[in-house]
C-alpha cells in the first residue's frame, strides 16, 4: 500500500515539475508581451521596468505557492541538493526523472512560445567567453543557493518572508547578471532556448549553464551545513564522533563487553 502511494506520489510531481517548468518560460515571456505591447512601454524605459520587476516578483510568489502546494519545481538547481542529501532511489528518482520533466516542459513551453509570438527573441545569450560565463553562473548560482538554503534552516516558517527575500535576491542577481550570461541560474529553461535555436550540445551551453551551476549548488550546499547547521546534521555528527570514538576504544582495550 505505502508503495503504491509513493508511486502515485512521485507521478504527480513529475506532472507538476512538467507543468510548472512549462509556465516558468512562459511567464517570463508573458512578462514582456503585457509591459512591452500591452502596456506600450518601450525598451529600458525606468517606468516600464519597473513594472516588470513589480509583475517578476508578483509572479515569483505565485510560483513558490505552486511549488508548496504540488511540491513540484521548474528548475533543476533547486532539486540538486536533496537528491544529493537523500538515499540512492531518491537520486535516480529526481536525476532521472524529474530533472528529465523539467527540461521537457521547457523545451515545449519554448517551442509553443515562438510557434505563437512573432519576434520574440532567442533566450538567453552568452554575451563574454566561457571561462568568464561559467564563474558569472556559477557565482550567481552559489549566492542564490547559499540564501535559499540559509531561509530554509532559518526561516523555514515564514512562507511570505522567505519568498520576499528569495525573490528579491532571484531578481538583483539575474539584473547582475543579465548583460553577461542571462543571469538565468536555470539549466531547464535555458535549455528550452538552446534546443529550438539548436544550441543545446555546445561546448559554452554545457558549461556555463549545466556544469557550472551544479558545482556551485554542491559548493553551496557544504558550506551552508558548515554555517547553518540544523539539529539533524548536529546530530548526525555527534553520532559519526561517538562511533569513532568507540571505534578507538576497541582498538586501544580491545572491544568492550
Amino acid at each position: 500500500m505505502q508503495t503504491a502511494a509513493r508511486t502515485a506520489w512521485r507521478w504527480r510531481l513529475l506532472a507538476a515539475d512538467l507543468a510548472m517548468s512549462f509556465m516558468w518560460v512562459w511567464s517570463s515571456v508573458l512578462n514582456k508581451v503585457f509591459v512591452h505591447r500591452v502596456l506600450g512601454y518601450g525598451a529600458h524605459q525606468l517606468d516600464g521596468e519597473i513594472v516588470r520587476y513589480a509583475v517578476s516578483i508578483a509572479n515569483m510568489f505565485f510560483f513558490a505557492f505552486l511549488g508548496n502546494a504540488t511540491g513540484g519545481g521548474y528548475n533543476p538547481l533547486s532539486i540538486l541538493g536533496s537528491a544529493i542529501a537523500g538515499d540512492f532511489s531518491n537520486f535516480v528518482f529526481i536525476v532521472g526523472a524529474r530533472i528529465p520533466a523539467q527540461i521537457v516542459g521547457s523545451i515545449y513551453g519554448v517551442r509553443l512560445i515562438l510557434n505563437t509570438f512573432d519576434g520574440i527573441g532567442r533566450g538567453p545569450r552568452l554575451n563574454v567567453d566561457v571561462a568568464k560565463g561559467a564563474l558569472t553562473e556559477g557565482m550567481l548560482t552559489f549566492a542564490i543557493s547559499s540564501i535559499s538554503m540559509m531561509l530554509n534552516r532559518k526561516v523555514s516558517d515564514s512562507f511570505f518572508m522567505k519568498t520576499w527575500i528569495s525573490s528579491l535576491s532571484k531578481l538583483t542577481l539575474h539584473i547582475l547578471g543579465s548583460d553577461l550570461t542571462g543571469g538565468c541560474m536555470n539549466p531547464a529553461s535555458v535549455l528550452g532556448w538552446a534546443f529550438a535555436n539548436g544550441e543545446h550540445i555546445t561546448k559554452e551551453h554545457l558549461v556555463v549553464y549545466w556544469l557550472a551551476p551544479m558545482e556551485a549548488v554542491l559548493l553551496a550546499s557544504w558550506v551552508s551545513k558548515l554555517m547553518f547547521p540544523t539539529k539533524m546534521d548536529s546530530d548526525r555528527a555527534r553520532r559519526k564522533d561517538e562511533d569513532g570514538n568507540d571505534d578507538g576504544l576497541e582498538g586501544k582495550h580491545g572491544k568492550l563487553s
